[in-house]
């Protein structure tokens, strides 16, 4: 976002003490989503076409100040008509599903949340919030109207602590910022599932707001969830403070899409970067970044730093696949790290774009060298030039210690020429717009690298816990009856830890398996003996293994046979074996109420062909449909109140 501050100096802070307690998820993959199985957190609630999605014509319309609480109902269609203000410590809740259109022909159409006021706007996977454009479908732009603004008295490096949004009045519904006594545990609401599209509006030459733009906001506020779509600008902007965030999206935007300034401070997990080529900053004014971060405009030491805290980004650049591509020329790099800057990244992707990150400036390459700036246990990938920018006047050496490749090198980072094979795994469909899968694929250098050992990152990390590894494996199996041999099948149900990166069996000679890689898969034992079964899963605390032993032999049960002098009736099951079709014939004593079900060789329960049926007296013909189940022994219950029968039944197609 493009600036023009006040005068900043070195601002001794007196903020309220808040603890660092655990906010980051740990993971065993880099990047921002889980491999398959895991859905992806974008399920439901994010929007790729926002061009074209058809929104209801607003109920309400809504202007000027905000000072008393005010509840936005389900099913309400709000029209923002210019810059509304909520102030005087009064709270907007919107209810999930609620649609908000800012006006593009009134200027400046905006909601902007004070000092000591809040934004309540909890939105669900299925009745996501949104704000956009009141424009028609097919007819909206970038800028149609300006966004959210949300101002809080956390820490920030500005003089005496304060500051106003620029290209808005200077007047106390625009400041942000705690002076001299911050509060870092300020709360300006609370923001889940909720999508920004089509804003920036440009209140002053180059001074547009943003998406979601964060003053001063502190860690008592919840954003997550949350998409910022087409935007004239960047897509999230913190001025100072230390709000955390998890599962952001920025989607198509112009500027940058993570920008941090004057002492931003807190943690952010799960981003997604998605750029279009055609979308970039004008280069005279402003390069398209998707990390912009400065300690503040002048590059000082002013304090609080700006030290955010992101893991687990996943970026998809400009280039989408191919550096010879055609891009936007305002295009430059995925990361610039300048003006003092000590931001942290970690376990994240980036993809696609002219250059990977540029630590830019004497006191960044200073800060890169001596840990205070990190950057580690990422990937850089399918870049045009370089993975690591440095100046021309070459002091990274001098200044860090090393070179741009030891650094890099020496912080387990990774980098991948989009020529190589390894590139076009790293994720599984990324270049679709409409329909993407940001998951890692398949033998992706993505599902494993991630490390939360760093203390800054362990220090902010909950720990995690394993489920205990299962697989519902049965210990002995029958193969035969005796004298014949017929392969046996069953299919386990695990129990693994969620978002697991890895999973995979392997079997001893005489076993096979459907799918070596499924969560469940299915196995065919076709001779006796001892069998080994073993699982191993990769999760976040790394491997665990299960190993399972399965004896099988030709088996007669003795309590199993064909019953001719049943108390329930003459009982004779055919075809058996049978392959798509058995016929179940009770020639019955007396009348009574039948059930009847079939259980594999685990005696888990297939199916129930007949459940309290009426069983007349004489002959009754009952038809058991095998068609689907696969080879082996199964074993029919026949049951009325006086009496039960088994009778084994042999499946082969």
């Amino acid at each position: 976002m493009k600036k023009l501050l006040l005068s900043v100096f070195t601002f001794a802070t007196l903020a309220t003490s808040v603890a660092q307690a655990p906010f980051l998820t740990k993971t065993c993959y880099r990047g921002a989503f889980a491999p398959s199985p895991a859905a992806p957190w974008t399920a439901g609630w994010a929007e790729w076409d926002p061009q074209n999605k058809v929104y209801p014509a607003p109920t309400t319309t809504v202007t000027g100040t905000i000072t008393a609480n005010q509840n936005w109902a389900a099913g309400t269609t709000v029209l923002l008509q210019g810059p509304v203000y909520v102030k005087n410590n009064a709270v907007v809740t919107i209810a999930p599903g609620v649609v908000v259109l800012g006006s593009k022909a009134v200027a400046g159409s905006a909601l902007i949340i004070c000092k000591g006021s809040q934004l309540v706007a909890n939105g669900t996977a299925s009745l996501p919030i949104v704000f956009s454009s009141d424009q028609a479908p097919g007819a909206r732009a970038l800028g149609d109207w300006g966004g959210i603004i949300l101002l809080g008295t956390a820490a920030l490096n500005y003089t005496n602590g304060i500051n106003n949004v620029e290209g808005l009045p200077v007047a106390p519904e625009t400041e942000f910022g705690g002076g001299a006594s911050p509060n870092n545990n300020d709360n300006s609401g609370s923001l889940t599932f909720l999508r920004i599209e089509f804003g920036g509006y440009v209140y002053q030459p180059n001074k547009e707001i943003n998406g979601l733009t964060m003053g001063a906001v502190g860690k008592a506020t919840t954003l997550h969830h949350i998409q910022c779509s087409f935007i004239n600008d960047d897509a999230f902007e913190w001025f100072g403070g230390n709000v955390n965030a998890k599962w952001l999206i920025s989607y198509r935007n112009l500027d940058d899409d993570f920008d941090t300034d004057n002492g931003y401070s807190g943690n952010v997990q799960f981003g997604l970067i998605v750029r279009d080529p055609n979308l970039a900053d004008n280069p005279a004014v402003s390069t398209s970044e998707g990390f912009e971060s400065d300690n503040d405009a002048g590059g000082t030491t002013a304090t609080p730093f700006t030290a955010g805290v992101f893991s687990n980004i996943t970026m998809v650049g400009p280039y989408r696949g191919a550096t010879t591509n055609t891009i936007a020329s305002g295009y430059r790099r995925a990361l610039r790290v300048r003006r003092s800057s000590q931001l942290k990244v970690f376990n994240s992707i980036f993809m696609d774009t002219q250059r990977g990150i540029h630590i830019d400036g004497t006191n960044c390459e200073t800060y890169a060298g001596n840990g205070n700036m990190k950057f580690k246990n990422n990937i850089i990938a399918g870049m045009q030039s370089r993975a690591v920018e440095q100046n021309a006047t070459n002091t990274f050496a001098a200044n860090a210690g090393q070179s741009t490749v030891a650094w890099f090198n020496a912080n387990a980072n990774d980098s991948i020429n989009g020529s190589s094979p390894t590139f076009s795994t790293i994720l599984t469909t990324p270049y679709n717009y409409l329909n993407p899968d940001y998951r890692p694929g398949a033998g992706s250098i993505a599902l494993s690298g991630a490390s939360f050992t760093d203390a800054v990152i362990a220090a902010v990390t909950s720990s995690f816990t394993s489920n205990n590894l299962v697989a519902g494996i049965p210990s002995t199996i029958c193969v035969g009856d005796g004298t014949t041999t017929v392969p046996s099948n069953f299919t386990v149900s695990t129990t693994a830890s969620p978002n697991y990166c890895s999973l995979s069996w392997s079997v001893s000679v005489g076993v096979t398996i459907s799918n070596s890689t499924a969560v469940n898969p299915s196995f065919t034992i076709s001779t006796p003996g001892t069998h080994t079964i073993t699982l191993w899963v990769t999760d976040a605390n790394g491997n665990q293994s299960v190993v399972n032993s399965v004896v099988s032999s030709t088996c007669v049960n003795a309590s199993i046979k064909e019953a001719n002098n049943s108390a329930i009736g003459n009982i004779v099951l055919f075809p058996n074996p049978t392959s798509n079709m058995s016929i179940l014939k009770i020639n019955a004593t007396t009348a009574s109420v039948l059930n009847v079900s079939l259980t594999d060789i685990t005696g888990k329960l297939v199916s129930v062909p007949v459940d309290a049926q009426a069983l007349t007296l004489g002959e009754n013909w009952i038809n058991i449909n095998t068609n689907e189940l696969s080879n082996g022994i199964y074993f029919v219950t026949i049951s009325n109140s006086i009496s039960k029968e088994t009778v084994k039944l042999v499946v082969n197609h």
